[in-house]
């Protein structure tokens, strides 16, 4: 009579149903214990602080083992698939996690080649934590196999998967919704927003990898042909470049860096560009129009490195100048004197062909106690890096460096740089001049640094040619309060307001010994340029064909030389337009077809 009620049971197709959801939630919290690896404990804590972000990660994984019970009508094995599914994909964003700081994202199912690279790079392991999770997973199928073994005949069964289905049109909103994933999931006590990865983990994994399937279709441009863009492409051949003509090449990208003295405000201590313009002084100078205004650093570094305007994730290795550089014998590398994650830069930068990359975490933390390195460290340390290259190897260097001194917000209390920076002429604020002083006593600072820098290349017998650039307009108070009280015109309707918000300076600088290997003074007034255009300007002046891709992209870089992407302004034959020349059309139209297979088209 007992083993009758134990059939019974165990046939019950109810018991059956919440037996195998909550296996599946169980399923889900064990997900989320391995959905990052620092401070695990806390940030597994901080799930369920935060309820939706409990819910929006368990939520798939009922949701999946549901929908295969009624395709199957077996409980045990709707529970194995769901857990293989569910965990191997956790087990590969921890694995990934632990080795690279990097998640897996949707994106990543994609790169099946990419992925064996990696796994074959890196020695797996199990760890208790892992052997007690498989240990459950296996008592889970345990008890479903022997508990719940209520059968549902083929039309309840088909109903069930038709109520799955319509609710997966609501859910498939929410998972997508980007206020959801910014601003109700915020849950940023245990990280760094500024990093993606941090904030990533800090929502769970099912959550934030479903919500990355929107940023994994890169959709091509309009109008796009394979065909038609590698036939362009094909009308050109990767130069190679002369022997004689390797010089080698440092790139500096600037945090925050802008010459205010072509607005005449504020009235300010000639000390604070006056290095700054002896350089220029020395050599080929333009504005460069970037895409950002007071942050998103990366989009002008990844635009020059590449030729692209419109970038990808990055997430694979990637066609650059950089990639390229390397195939002519370079050898690559460059500092960041800050954190690796920043940007998720230790991933990326080498996917961009940059061979060693140097950060906080691995070198320059040993120097400034953990921290961010200042210009005091990082400009002697990239003379170090270069000196020890040249000491060790025959290869041409290039050299691509990024500073974080001059990032904002600059405080309005306290200075860091002294005071006089700023005339004060009696129209400012206590606040209002210290976040000025802030800010151009850093450009002062970073000033000095450049002169020791550009001295020890100006004495070198190495040709060397230094290319040196302001990332973006510095923040300046919220509101842009700041150049709102300098009457500095932002007005993104006329030319002069428009190079205002977006334009900082570009400088390509020789030293002796690289003017005479390349037979160009690098002197003179450089046009405006998009960041994506500038190694096109540095292969000119350098007289160097360069790769096939930028050779087809002079033409355009010629008549279009200007394209903000945010605003979709030109500057077409000096002219500020959203209606291009149906030339200038062609030629844009040519040019996104070019960088997008460029961009899908690696060639190691």
């Amino acid at each position: 009579m007992k083993k009758i009620k134990e059939s019974k049971l165990a046939n019950s197709r109810a018991l059956t149903l919440v037996l195998l959801a909550l296996a599946a939630v169980c399923l889900g919290v064990l997900s989320l214990w391995f959905a990052c690896v620092d401070n695990r404990t806390a940030m597994f804590i901080s799930y369920f602080t935060h309820p939706l972000i409990a819910v929006l990660n368990l939520l798939p994984v009922v949701f999946l083992a549901l929908l295969l019970y009624f395709m199957t009508g077996r409980a045990g094995l709707s529970y194995g698939i769901t857990a293989v599914l569910t965990l191997g994909l956790t087990a590969a964003s921890f694995f990934k996690l632990t080795f690279r700081n990097d998640p897996m994202m949707f994106e990543d199912i994609l790169l099946i080649k990419e992925a064996g690279n990696m796994a074959g790079k890196y020695q797996l392991f199990l760890n208790k934590s892992m052997l007690l999770a498989i240990v459950l997973v296996f008592l889970g199928w345990v008890v479903l196999h022997f508990l719940a073994r209520g059968r549902m005949p083929l039309w309840p069964r088909l109903g069930g998967v038709a109520v799955l289905l319509m609710v997966f049109l609501p859910l498939q909103w929410l998972y997508a919704d980007a206020n959801t994933y910014t601003n109700r999931t915020r849950n940023e006590a245990l990280i760094s927003p500024w990093s993606a990865t941090q904030v990533y983990t800090s929502k769970g994994f099912l959550y934030p990898f479903l919500y990355s399937v929107k940023s994994a279709s890169d959709a091509p441009p309009e109008g796009y042909s394979a065909a038609a863009a590698q036939s362009i492409l094909a009308a050109y051949e990767d130069a190679d470049i002369p022997e004689e003509k390797r010089v080698d090449l440092i790139a500096i990208q600037l945090e925050a860096y802008n010459d205010f003295t072509k607005f005449g405000v504020p009235e300010l201590n000639p000390a604070v560009y006056e290095e700054f313009h002896k350089l220029e002084a020395e050599g080929y100078t333009g504005n460069l129009v970037t895409n950002i205004f007071a942050g998103g650093t990366v989009d002008t570094e990844r635009c020059f490195l590449t030729g692209y305007s419109r970038l990808g994730s990055f997430r694979a290795p990637t066609n650059s100048y950089a990639w390229y550089l390397q195939k002519q014998g370079y050898y690559t590398e460059g500092s960041h004197s800050c954190y690796a994650w920043f940007y998720n830069r230790e991933n990326v930068n080498a996917n961009l062909g940059l061979q060693n990359y140097y950060y906080v975490e691995n070198y320059y933390g040993a120097l400034t106690g953990g921290g961010v390195g200042f210009d005091a460290v990082l400009f002697p340390e990239m003379i170090k890096l270069y000196a020890q290259h040249k000491e060790t190897s025959d290869q041409p260097y290039f050299g691509f460096n990024v500073t974080y001194q001059g990032h904002g917000p600059y405080d309005t209390d306290v200075l860091w740089w002294g005071d006089g920076w700023v005339v004060d002429d009696g129209s400012y604020t206590r606040e209002e001049l210290n976040l000025m002083n802030n800010y151009f006593g850093s450009l002062k600072d970073t000033g000095d640094h450049l002169k020791t820098f550009f001295d020890y290349y100006r004495a070198s017998d190495q040709p060397v040619v230094i290319v040196l650039f302001g990332d973006h307009n510095p923040w300046m108070g919220d509101g842009n309060s700041i150049y709102h009280l300098l009457g500095i015109d932002l007005d993104l309707s006329t030319k002069e307001g428009f190079l205002n918000y977006y334009a900082t300076r570009y400088l390509i600088w020789a030293n002796d010994a690289a003017r005479e290997a390349l037979g160009n003074d690098f002197r003179g007034e450089g046009p405006d340029l998009s960041p994506n255009f500038l190694m096109n300007e540095v292969f000119k002046l350098c007289g160097w064909e360069g790769p096939a891709y930028l050779q087809a992209t002079n033409a355009v870089a010629e008549q279009v030389p200007v394209i903000n992407t945010p605003t979709g302004l030109y500057l077409e034959d000096g002219v500020l337009t959203d209606a291009l020349t149906p030339e200038g059309a062609a030629l844009i139209q040519d040019y996104e077809s070019l960088q997008y297979f460029w961009r899908k088209h690696f060639d190691p």
